[in-house]
């Protein structure tokens, strides 16, 4: 034993003396202009990383020496660049040093800086200099200078659980499932990382800039470890993920603005410290240091790679700082890497980015879901002719077998092969499918995530959440669903609801069935019908869907009582049709009769001639055109289920009553038009933006007027007027606008104690103006009651907190209303709060 352990020993030393025996303690050579090829003098050289020159040469001929190991020399000279230069046995001897002028005019000089210099102004940092010709030259992606490309994507996906121990492991819940802990790592902190998950994907991306603008992105090869039915977790972990370049001025993180560091407006948000030049890819870089200047802001720390010819960013890595303000979010880090074929474009070349989850607590320590997404971009093809039935939606594309790959293929398609770990989350999670105790895991978070609870195959019962509600009509009142579900991409589905009011002692019902003969340009018929107690009135561009829920029908707490429910009986036709990608054709044919669910107490009565009516008969057909541009969805079925995107809502409907059909009592002519759009304004935050107006041309009843929706709930609801009573405006043609920003603590990160407990900021104003004719209010037994916000426009405003909360549980937000005129009307209410739930980043 002893002989074997000397030999050991032996064998640790003669390594030991080869790297020495190799390492270099001298290095000698010479050094010119890169472009006159004359030697240079007066040049500083730097040893490793010390800050302080070794020698300042007097000649173009240097010789160093150093007691200490030399494996890089760096050379600076006032008007030329630095440069950096890894040095070994090959190169210690006769190195030729060839720098290269400064092309920024007003660097004069380069200072090395690891720790945080401080500067009289920002002109007297290098760092700046450098920055501003990055903005000077600000690049774009050059994608968008071809008259044709396409490019391969692969993308992984891939979730660890994070922080786990020994105590931990031994939990019940973990009963006959602990040889998923087989599969686990330990990592440098002595903590337990173990694979729960992971998604690979490849995409052929195509795209045409002249004679017009065409791209198309397909999904042809997708590998997801035993979630293929899942669609609420794969969902999830696509959805963690927005396309950021780093030329922008604000970065999208789950939809928040981060401040660029590269961005022109970076210099406000940080501090940039020049620190070093360095070798990527064989391309000399400055290394550039950046770090927010208040860490209680949304912002990253980190370092910029800038090409130290032509100034374009090479790479750069984005961290957040420890006070990262993110509910659920404990972390992030990102890693670009960009290719630059020219002085004007830059070209993706591979993206990571790594975010840790937590559902409670921000402590290091704190149990955490890991996700990571690497996305390699290779093979570009520029120029080279693209027939125009690449752009073409194929039915096959839409297969689920489509994208189904064997091993073999997967092999070829990764640029790098998945490490041993990553290939046991395959396994694992082959075995935990054929575990009991798992599914019923996984069923839980489905369950919790959509909303529908599986009992058998095929079948979901929900809505859980609206089971319970109540009302004045009503009273307590429960809601029992149902709908179809076999698989994510069902192309059919039907659906339906029950509901008991114990006040009133009435059932109700809704059912509804769909169904999708195509799913390229989802070409759908469905039809439906509903007897229910429904508050109209709390939607201006409202759908005939079946299935939709009125809030105000089951409000648990409101202010005052409210008795203007009506009593719908609702018959609902339709087709619809995505000719074009995000945009939708829709027509509805509807045959309703409506009237007072409380006549004593809300009054529908109408004048229909010479009689009295207490039924206002309806059918109208409506046809609608729905635009996204820019959205995205996951699944091709009959339902789909949308990423997180900053798109817009586009909406254009027209409606047609017709009198006679089905003993519909009126014809008119309705038009609608809604805008919806968030847009992040810098570091500044969010803003939503929603903008509706609308007209009718003839003269109808109440119960099919427009009337500005209120809510006299405590809750939150989006697009109502918090401080109106239902039914207080009504109006022939009307405009109504909310604007909505979100700050992200950017005000209170500069309060002392407040900034502490990570509130968020809000702040809102809200009007509408209309017309109500006389016609239209005398066609009504009670019309003089209602009346169109004609005189001023109305307004409320007001402030609220979001993020309210604990740890990473900061899902609560609170809502302080004024209104603003209006003021002398009976029963209203001039201050109000609303609370609610808010989850979300």
């Amino acid at each position: 034993m002893l002989i074997i352990k000397l030999k050991y020993h032996f064998l640790f030393y003669l390594i030991i003396f080869s790297c020495f025996a190799n390492a270099q303690n001298t290095v000698s050579g010479s050094i010119i202009d890169v472009k006159t090829n004359k030697e240079i003098s007066g040049v500083d050289i730097f040893i490793n990383d010390n800050n302080n020159p070794i020698l300042t040469t007097t000649n173009g001929i240097f010789n160093v020496q150093s007691d200490s190991i030399i494996y890089k020399l760096k050379f600076l000279r006032k008007n030329y660049a630095l440069q950096s230069i890894d040095i070994d046995s090959l190169n210690a001897k006769n190195l030729l040093v060839k720098l290269s002028p400064e092309k920024v005019s007003n660097i004069e000089e380069v200072i090395i800086h690891n720790e945080k210099p401080k500067y009289k102004n920002k002109k007297e940092n290098p760092a700046y200099a450098i920055m501003q010709e990055v903005w000077k030259r600000k690049r774009n992606n050059g994608l968008d200078k071809f008259n044709t490309y396409s490019y391969k994507e692969y993308e992984k996906i891939q979730f660890d659980a994070n922080n786990l121990d020994s105590t931990f492991m031994k939990k019940k819940i973990f009963n006959k499932l602990d040889f998923i802990f087989d599969y686990a790592d330990s990592t440098a902190s002595g903590k337990i990382g173990l694979p729960i998950f992971l998604n690979e994907a490849v995409y052929e991306n195509y795209g045409k800039n002249k004679p017009e603008k065409r791209n198309k992105r397909l999904l042809v090869a997708q590998k997801t470890s035993g979630f293929q039915d899942n669609q609420i977790v794969t969902l999830t972990a696509k959805n963690l993920y927005r396309d950021i370049n780093i030329y922008d001025n604000t970065l999208n993180y789950f939809d928040i603005g981060f401040p660029s560091p590269a961005g022109q407006t970076g210099f406000s948000t940080y501090d940039y410290n020049l620190i070093d030049t360095i070798s990527i890819r064989g391309e000399n870089a400055y290394k550039i240091r950046y770090q927010p200047k208040r860490t209680e802001v949304l912002a990253f720390q980190g370092y910029l790679y800038i090409d130290t010819d032509n100034y374009a960013v090479l790479g750069a890595t984005l961290k957040s700082t420890k006070k990262i303000n993110v509910n659920f979010i404990n972390g992030i880090s990102t890693e670009l890497e960009y290719d630059n074929p020219d002085e004007n474009t830059f070209l993706p070349k591979k993206f990571v980015t790594e975010i840790e989850m937590t559902p409670f607590s921000k402590k290091k320590t704190a149990k955490s879901i890991i996700a990571k997404r690497s996305v390699d971009y290779s093979e570009y093809l520029f120029d080279k002719p693209l027939e125009n039935k690449v752009f073409i939606r194929k039915e096959e594309e839409y297969d689920d077998k489509f994208v189904d790959r064997d091993d073999a293929y997967w092999v070829k398609a990764r640029p790098d092969s998945l490490s041993k770990t990553e290939q046991g989350v395959y396994d694992m999670l082959d075995k935990l499918q054929q575990t009991p105790k798992f599914n019923r895991i996984v069923k839980l978070y489905e369950t919790l995530g959509s909303g529908y609870y599986n009992i058998t195959k095929g079948i979901d019962l929900g809505p859980i959440f609206s089971i319970y509600g109540k009302n004045e009509i009503e009273g307590d009142r429960i809601r029992i669903g149902a709908r179809s579900y076999f698989t994510r991409n069902d192309p059919w589905r039907i659906q339906f609801y029950t509901a008991y009011g114990f006040k009133d002692h009435q059932v109700k019902y809704g059912a509804e069935g769909r169904f999708m003969f195509n799913r390229v340009n989802r070409f759908t018929i469905g039809g439906g019908n509903r007897r229910d107690i429904i508050q109209l009135g709390v939607q201006l561009t409202t759908d005939d869907g079946i299935m939709s829920r009125s809030f105000a029908s089951s409000t648990i707490f409101a202010r005052g009582e409210n008795t203007s429910l009506s009593s719908v009986n609702q018959t609902n036709l339709f087709t619809s049709i995505e000719p074009w990608k995000n945009i939708q054709i829709r027509i509805d044919g509807t045959v309703q009769s409506i009237k007072s669910a409380d006549p004593e107490n809300f009054n529908l009565t109408y004048y229909q001639g010479n009689s009295l009516r207490k039924t206002v008969n309806d059918s109208h057909v409506t046809i609608s055109l729905i635009a996204r541009p820019g959205a995205k969805f996951s699944q091709t079925g009959i339902d789909r289920y949308e990423h997180g995107t900053l798109a817009p809502t586009i909406v254009l409907k027209y409606t047609r009553g017709l009198e006679g059909l089905f003993n519909a009592d009126f014809n008119y002519n309705k038009l609608q038009f809604l805008f919806y759009k968030p847009v992040l304004i810098g570091s500044w935050g969010k803003t939503l933006i929603n903008f509706e107006a609308g007209k009718n041309f003839n003269t109808v009843p109440l119960a099919l007027q427009n009337v500005i929706p209120g809510n006299q709930s405590y809750s939150l609801v989006g697009n109502t007027f918090a401080q109106l009573n239902y039914y207080e405006f009504v109006a022939d043609t009307y405009t109504t606008l909310h604007l909505e920003h979100h700050f992200n603590g950017k005000i209170l990160s500069f309060i002392p104690l407040i900034k502490k407990l990570k509130l968020r900021e809000i702040a809102f104003i809200r009007g509408a103006y209309g017309t109500l004719s006389d016609p239209s209010k005398a066609i009504n037994v009670e019309g003089f009651k209602y009346s169109a916000p004609s005189e001023h426009i109305y307004y409320e405003y007001g402030f609220g907190f979001e993020n309210i909360g604990f740890g990473n549980l900061r899902i609560f937000r609170i809502d302080f209303n004024w209104r603003g005129n209006y003021l002398d009307r009976p029963d209203i209410s001039r201050f109000g709060v609303k609370v609610g739930f808010q989850v979300g980043f």
